[in-house]
């Protein structure tokens, strides 16, 4: 039987199912530099807060939320509007079936859109399979940032990593806001740009 999948714009309502997602990731890894996994009603804040200028983008297989890929601003200052630093998480059950790539692909088109020219991206290295997710996705590994953090009973390093999204013109265009982009005539087709790169059975 073929699964149903879709990529769509997060609610409050998909808090809980993001908690889930992100929990293990706060608890056993060091791919987070979180160590207490929030309370619902946080997730459903940050949720919120994020949609006023940012996308917040969940994939739902067969009814179920199994990953989630956000934007938000890399630093507060004006001059920084128009680039942004990603997220994107993905249940284990959900694993190899192009998840995280969709997200992503589907983020990438509505940040372009929005008028965004760079996309960057932070991890903890070594973590071999997350580094090769995000080369293949065309981001550029920037510089690396030896044992900045201590989580997980040890010093982890960090590497920063920058995905081109649109030409620069001088002067550009300031970004608009997500809500904004959504009243586009397209936009259904726009947000999901990135199903097709789903892998279901």
């Amino acid at each position: 039987m073929t699964s149903d999948a879709s990529i769509r714009v997060a609610a409050s309502a998909d808090a809980a199912a993001v908690r889930d997602i992100y929990a293990p990731f706060c608890e056993s890894t060091a791919v987070t530099f979180e160590e207490t996994v929030p309370a619902e009603a946080e997730v459903a804040d940050r949720i919120a807060s994020t949609l006023e200028r940012h996308p917040w983008l969940v994939c739902e297989i067969d009814g179920a939320v199994v990953g989630y890929a956000y934007a938000g601003p890399l630093r507060k200052r004006r001059a920084y509007e128009w680039v942004v630093e990603l997220s994107v998480y993905v249940a284990d059950s959900a694993r190899g079936a192009g998840v995280g790539r969709g997200l992503y692909e589907s983020l990438f088109a509505v940040l372009e859109r929005q008028g965004i020219r760079d996309a960057y991206a932070v991890t903890t290295v070594p973590n071999p399979e997350t580094e090769r997710f995000h080369e293949r996705l065309g981001f550029e590994r920037l510089v690396d940032f030896p044992a900045i953090g201590y989580t997980q009973g040890e010093w982890q390093d960090v590497a920063w990593w920058r995905r081109p999204l649109a030409e620069k013109t001088e002067p550009p265009e300031r970004p608009r806001p997500f809500p904004a982009v959504r009243e586009d005539d397209d936009w259904e087709t726009l947000v999901r740009t990135g199903e097709d790169s789903l892998e279901l059975s």
